[in-house]
C-alpha cells in the first residue's frame, strides 16, 4: 500500500457540506491509491463504519460513508487494510495506532464567513499610516500621559522614542482615505485597524470612550482651550484636550466620517475590522476618569475614581472600598498591575457586561456596519475561566445575531482550542500555527528578536510538526480564516528577524534594525503566508521593506517616498495569485518534501493543483517533487507562475515536465516557486 496516496482533510473536498448544521446528515471521504486498499473504515468515537469505495479518479479510490450528527461534536479517524498491513489515518497524517488527540472534527452549526476565508487582511496603525489632516494633530503639551506632556512629531521618519506611547506622528482616517487606491491597487480586501476609539496613547489600547472614533484620528469642528500651561503636573487644565475628545460635535463628526470610511471600502468590495479592547479601558475612561478630564464637563456622570456615588462605581474593583476612600480613591485593580489600564470588572456588574455586548453590536450595526472584531487579550476578560467562556458565548450569540456574517477573531497565545469549540471566537491571531514556525524555520529568530534558536533555523521537521500540531487543535472553518501574520504592532518586523540580530532598539539602536537584512528570506515569507491556509495579513509596511525591532521600533511610520517598490511588485503579484485561485482560500493542503532547509508543499482542490517549493539553503538544489499526490496527471505538465531567488524574482512563463508523477526543479539559494498544473 502506498502510504502517500491516503488523503483527507476538513474541507469540502472531503466533507459534504463543508459546514454542517446540527441535525444534517453528511458525506465524509476518504481517498487512497487506486486498488491498493481492501477495507476502509470510519472510525468515531462510539463505533466503526465500513467506508463504501464510491469512485475512481485517475490514481486514486475514493471511499465514502454518509453519518447523522447530532448537537455535539463529531470527532473522526480512518482505518485503512490492505492485506495483513493496517494503518490508521487522522489530522497528522497516516499513523501506525490510532492516536484521539488529532482525530478530525466538525462541531455542528459552526460556520465562518466566507468572505473571510482567505482574505488577503492589511492591519493599520492609524497614528503612523499616513497623515491626511495636520489640524487634528495631537499638540506638544496638549495633555500629560504617563507623567509626561505629549509631543508632536514633525519628522514623518523619525525612529519612535523609546517611551513613545506619547508622541504622535499625525496619521488618522483621512490619511487612509487618501491611500485607498494605494490599498485597492495593492490586492487588499479586509482592513484591521488598531484601535480607534477615543484614548490618549498612540497605541490606543487604553480606551477612554468606546463610543466615538477619537477626533485626533478623525475631524475636529470646534476646538478651544488651551495646552497645558508651563510645569503642569496633572491634566485639569488641558483644556484643549478635554475640548477635542469631550465636545458631542467632534465626536460625532469623527464617527460620521467613519461612516463615510466604511461606506467606501463597502464600494470598493473591501471589509473592515475593528479592534476590541474589552478586558480593560484606560485610566481616562469616562467611567473611570482619574485624569479628570470629565469632572467638570456638562453631560458626563462622574467617574468611579471621582465619587462613590458614580454609577459607574460596580465596573472596577476598588480595594479600598468604604465611602471615605472618595473621592480619588485610585484603590482599583489594574490589568498586570497597571494603574493606567483599569481591569474591567464584570462579575459584579450586569450593567457593564450589557454595555460592552452594545458597543459590540453597535459597531457591526447600521450606521457604522463594520464587517467584524479583533478581541484584544480575549483570554485573559474576566476574573474566572468560567467567567470568560459565558461572556464570549454570549458575545458569539449577540453579534451574529444583528450581523450574521460578522468575523470575531481573537489575539491569544498558546493553545486556543477550549474557545473555539464552535460557540465562541471564530478564530485567532494564528500566533501558534504561523508566525512562530515560520519565524523560527526561515529566521531561527523569536517572535520579539528576543532570541536566536539556531537548532530550529532549517529545521523543516520542527516546522511541519508545530504546524501540524497547533492546526490540529482548531476546526477547518476557524484555520481557513485565521490571521496568518509575520509581523505586527506586538512583535518585531520580519524583516528585521532576517538579520539575527538578538536584542530591542534601546540596546541595540534602531539603525540596527534595517542592518544585514535578506529580502530573498522575506520573499520566502511572503510566498509561503500567501499559499498557506488562512487569511494572510500584511501588517503596514511590511509590503514595502519597512524594518524595526520589537514595541515601540515596529510601529515605525510607513515609508513614504522611500517604499522598495521590488518588494511591493512582488507582494502585489503573489496577492494577484492568491486571490485568483479558490484553491488557496478554501482548498486542500498536503506535504511532499520535508528535508533540512527544504519544504514542499501542495494545494489542491478538483480543478486546480499548486506546488509550493521553498528552497532556505545557500546551495542550488536539485528538487524531485511527486506531484501525482495532488491529482496531477503522472505525465504533462506544470508552469511556473512566480519563482523568487537570491537578488530578486520572474513571473516569466516556464514549463516544468511532469514524468511519472513527478516533477525535478533546480531551486537557487534562498529560493521559492509557486507551479501550477497546466490544463491542456
Amino acid at each position: 500500500m502506498n502510504k502517500k496516496a491516503l488523503f483527507c482533510d476538513g474541507t469540502g473536498n472531503y466533507v459534504f457540506p463543508p459546514e454542517p448544521l446540527a441535525g444534517q446528515q453528511v458525506t465524509l471521504q476518504f481517498r487512497t491509491g487506486a486498488g491498493e486498499a481492501d477495507q476502509v473504515f470510519l472510525i468515531t468515537e462510539s463505533q466503526e463504519y465500513e467506508m463504501e469505495k464510491r469512485s475512481t479518479s485517475g490514481v486514486f479510490d475514493y471511499y465514502a460513508a454518509v453519518v447523522q450528527l447530532g448537537e455535539d461534536r463529531f470527532r473522526y479517524s480512518f482505518r485503512v487494510v490492505a492485506g495483513e498491513e493496517v494503518c490508521y489515518y487522522n489530522q497528522f497524517g497516516v499513523m501506525q495506532e490510532r492516536i484521539t488527540d488529532y482525530a478530525f472534527e466538525i462541531a455542528p452549526g459552526f460556520t465562518t464567513p466566507d468572505w473571510a476565508k482567505g482574505a488577503v487582511m492589511y492591519q493599520i496603525f492609524v497614528d503612523r499610516f499616513y497623515n491626511g489632516d495636520p489640524s487634528n494633530d495631537v499638540e506638544d503639551g496638549e495633555y500629560i500621559y504617563i507623567g509626561e506632556p505629549t509631543t508632536r512629531v514633525r519628522d514623518w521618519n523619525k525612529y519612535p522614542a523609546d517611551m513613545g506611547v506619547r508622541e504622535f506622528y499625525g496619521g488618522d482616517l483621512k490619511g487612509v482615505f487618501e491611500k485607498l487606491d494605494y490599498l485597492q491597487d495593492l490586492g487588499v480586501e479586509v482592513i484591521y485597524f488598531n484601535p480607534l476609539f477615543v484614548s490618549p496613547s498612540n497605541h490606543k489600547y487604553d480606551i477612554q470612550d468606546y463610543d466615538y472614533i477619537d477626533p485626533h484620528y478623525g475631524e475636529i469642528v470646534e476646538d478651544g482651550g488651551e495646552n497645558l500651561p508651563s510645569g503642569a503636573v496633572d491634566n485639569l487644565h488641558a483644556t484643549k484636550y478635554q475640548k477635542r475628545v469631550t465636545d458631542r460635535k467632534n465626536l460625532e463628526a469623527s464617527n460620521r466620517l467613519f461612516i463615510r470610511l466604511v461606506e467606501e471600502l463597502h464600494k470598493r468590495g473591501m471589509k473592515v475590522i475593528l479592534d476590541g479592547v474589552f478586558n480593560h479601558c484606560g485610566s481616562f475612561n469616562k467611567w473611570m476618569d482619574r485624569e479628570r478630564i470629565y469632572e467638570g464637563q456638562e453631560g458626563y456622570a462622574k467617574g468611579a475614581y471621582i465619587s462613590s456615588d458614580s454609577p459607574y462605581r460596580s465596573f472596577f474593583e476598588f480595594y479600598d472600598n468604604d465611602g471615605s476612600c472618595w473621592p480619588y480613591n485610585g484603590s482599583y485593580d489594574g490589568w498586570w498591575g497597571h494603574d493606567t489600564l483599569p481591569k474591567l470588572n464584570y462579575e459584579d456588574s450586569a450593567e457593564l457586561e450589557d454595555y460592552i455586548i452594545s458597543i459590540g453590536k453597535k459597531w457591526v450595526s447600521p450606521p457604522y456596519n463594520v464587517d467584524g472584531w479583533r478581541l484584544d487579550v480575549a483570554a485573559d476578560l474576566g476574573h474566572s475561566k468560567e467567567y470568560n467562556h459565558y461572556f464570549w458565548k454570549r458575545f458569539r450569540r449577540e453579534i451574529k445575531k444583528v450581523n450574521p456574517d460578522a468575523l470575531i477573531l481573537a489575539e491569544h497565545y498558546g493553545d486556543p482550542q477550549e474557545w473555539l469549540q464552535g460557540d465562541e471566537w471564530d478564530s485567532v491571531m494564528n500566533y501558534d500555527a504561523f508566525m512562530e514556525p515560520v519565524t523560527w524555520f526561515l529566521t531561527g529568530m523569536e517572535k520579539h528578536s528576543d532570541e536566536d534558536r539556531e537548532e530550529l533555523h532549517g529545521n523543516t521537521d520542527s516546522f511541519i510538526r508545530a504546524m501540524f500540531h497547533h492546526m490540529s487543535h482548531m476546526l477547518m472553518p476557524s484555520l481557513q480564516v485565521a490571521m496568518n501574520e509575520l509581523s505586527n504592532h506586538d512583535h518585531s518586523r520580519f524583516l528585521t528577524r532576517t538579520n539575527h540580530m538578538v536584542g530591542r532598539a534601546k540596546d541595540l539602536g534602531p539603525e540596527k534594525a534595517e542592518e544585514y537584512v535578506n529580502l530573498a528570506v522575506m520573499r520566502e515569507a511572503v510566498t509561503i503566508q500567501m499559499t498557506w491556509v488562512g487569511a494572510p495579513t500584511i501588517y503596514y509596511g511590511d509590503e514595502a521593506g519597512q524594518c524595526g525591532f520589537t514595541d515601540p521600533d515596529n510601529r515605525r511610520t510607513y515609508p513614504w517616498g522611500n517604499e522598495d517598490h521590488d518588494l511591493i511588485a512582488f507582494h502585489k503579484e503573489l496577492i494577484r495569485i492568491h486571490k485568483q485561485y479558490e484553491v488557496f482560500k478554501t482548498g486542500s493542503l498536503q506535504w511532499l518534501v520535508k528535508e533540512e532547509n527544504l519544504l514542499a508543499y501542495g494545494r489542491f482542490n478538483s480543478d486546480d493543483q499548486f506546488v509550493i517549493i521553498i528552497n532556505h539553503s545557500s546551495e542550488l538544489k536539485e528538487v524531485h517533487v511527486p506531484v501525482w499526490v495532488l491529482g496531477v496527471p503522472l505525465k504533462g505538465g506544470m508552469r511556473r507562475l512566480i519563482y523568487s531567488y537570491e537578488n530578486g524574482y520572474t513571473t516569466e512563463f516556464d514549463e516544468i515536465h511532469v514524468v511519472d508523477g513527478e516533477i525535478v526543479v533546480n531551486m537557487g539559494s534562498h529560493s521559492a516557486l509557486v507551479a501550477k498544473n497546466k490544463v491542456f
